[in-house]
């Protein structure tokens, strides 16, 4: 892969073609939007009917998402290639003689992967049976693929922020920060069955598991937006995107469909109610807007931040999802599995820190929380240092 030696130009310098070709920016945010909607259906396809054909609704959906994505980049990649003036192809990447944004390029190997894993993955279920385990290698390669079309979808937004006219930065800073809550959904989606229920919230390792997972990819993010509340903004669109998911998909009828069958369910299995990110995002934006200290300080400000905010809210959150009051149809509280065995553990709290005598341990916790603490801020200045190249992004 070789960079054109040509300096950028300027933001002012964008021609009309270049502006005319933004629609292949919300043909990969469509595209995103697609994989990731198709993921949570099919975990909750999985979680209420069990794998019956490759050709589920979901799989379809994300599929299609594929394709959506690598069409637009193919089409961005040629058309810059045979018809690009000097000046839109100095803003790309050049492979195997074709020139197209870097974006683009991830994109269509993204696209690649995941229509690889299709075959794949039903050749591996018909000689190894269905849903043998999660991790396996058709599911590693769809998730490669999963990941190149969001980054790419990324990268391309980046590009165009970071060198856009200031009259299109408004309207280019929100496409980024959609494409931001995609990305931040696909990730919060991957922490489902360590750090997504009400019963683990009480419990030390639920802080740490989002100290490692959480302001890493929150800082990395919202450091290249030019709008304000990045991470705000970011958050709440990812709690909007997984609350609708989970009122529409509980709507809808279905049975079981692969035993064993210990949980008659009659309805889509929704997804657990999101993560409350809003609160600790808050606390991102506003260390982000201090003009004082270096990264480090603001790491480990927002580090300390992070679980304060997280411990807070998830707290006495996860007291009322337990309770009966959580048990309707706007939290969807108590939605499990077709093959898990129903008990008394749905109400109650999950890895507890307690003593050898079965007694709770504040000072383990407290310890915890301290170890939670330090994680996040060395994730957050991970994520900062990411987020610092990110904002340099041009092609």
């Amino acid at each position: 892969m070789t960079v054109a030696s040509t300096a950028p130009p300027s933001r002012t310098e964008l021609s009309a073609p270049a502006r005319e070709r933004t629609w292949p920016l919300y043909a990969v945010l469509l595209a995103s939007l697609f994989v990731v909607v198709g993921l949570i259906w099919d975990i909750s396809w999985h979680r209420t009917i069990g794998r019956d054909t490759f050709w589920s609704p979901p799989h379809v959906l994300e599929q299609l998402g594929a394709v959506i994505a690598g069409v637009s980049c193919g089409w961005l990649v040629l058309t810059t290639t045979f018809r690009g003036s000097p000046e839109e192809k100095a803003r790309t990447v050049g492979f195997w003689g074709f020139r197209g944004p870097l974006g683009a390029w991830v994109c269509i190997w993204g696209t690649l992967m995941m229509i690889t894993s299709a075959p794949f993955d039903d050749w591996w279920h018909n000689a190894y049976g269905l849903d043998v385990t999660i991790i396996s290698p058709p599911h590693l390669v769809l998730a490669w693929g999963f990941g190149g079309i969001l980054i790419g979808a990324m990268l391309m937004a980046l590009a165009r922020q970071n060198r856009t006219a200031p009259e299109e930065a408004n309207r280019l800073g929100l496409l980024y920060l959609g494409v931001a809550a995609v990305a931040l959904t696909m990730h919060a989606t991957t922490l489902t069955e360590e750090a997504a229920f009400p019963n683990q919230m009480h419990s030390a390792r639920f802080y740490v598991i989002t100290a490692i997972a959480v302001p890493g990819i929150l800082a990395a993010l919202a450091r290249p937006s030019r709008r304000r509340w990045p991470a705000t903004t970011i958050a709440a669109l990812y709690m909007g995107l997984v609350l609708v998911l989970m009122w529409t998909l509980q709507l809808f009828p279905a049975t079981p469909k692969l035993a064993p069958i210990f949980n008659a369910v009659t309805h889509m299995v929704p997804p657990p109610f999101p993560l409350l990110l809003v609160f600790p995002a808050l606390a991102v934006d506003l260390v982000l807007t201090r003009e004082r200290g270096g990264d480090w300080s603001r790491a480990l400000v927002i580090g300390v931040g992070f679980v304060a905010a997280m411990l807070i809210v998830h707290w006495f959150f996860a007291e009322f999802m337990l309770s009966s009051y959580a048990r309707n149809f706007v939290f969807a509280a108590d939605k499990w599995d077709y093959n898990i065995v129903l008990g008394d553990w749905r109400h109650e709290f999950w890895g507890l820190d307690v003593d050898p005598a079965g007694r709770w341990d504040a000072l383990k916790f407290w310890r915890s929380l301290g170890l939670a603490s330090v994680i996040a801020a060395l994730s957050a200045r991970i994520g900062l240092w990411a987020g610092r190249g990110m904002a340099r992004v041009q092609r």
